[in-house]
């Protein structure tokens, strides 16, 4: 999918690009792209660090959501299926 369309489905008003939603949304496309990359590359230590990096940042953004709005994090975890 590509980042557009990620910000367009995730979004909560229009132009809306900085929500947790859209943020978690961007990372988790941006992580399983990388882990795809990593099973072929299990050497790429560099973007093996990027991943963590990334997977931190969006474990935080998750952390947030779940204090601010449960419902919401509800509904985002559901839709992108983390947390099985």
């Amino acid at each position: 999918m590509e980042k557009s369309e990620i910000i367009a489905k995730y979004a909560r008003t229009d132009g809306d690009t900085g929500s947790p939603e859209v943020q978690v949304a961007l990372l988790t496309s941006r992580i399983t792209s990388l882990s795809a990359h990593l099973t072929l590359h299990s050497k790429d230590n560099h973007s093996r660090r990027g991943l963590l990096k990334m997977i931190g940042a969006r474990k935080k953004l998750l952390n947030y959501l779940k204090n601010a709005d449960i419902n919401r994090y509800r509904e985002l975890i559901a839709a992108l299926g983390l947390r099985k």
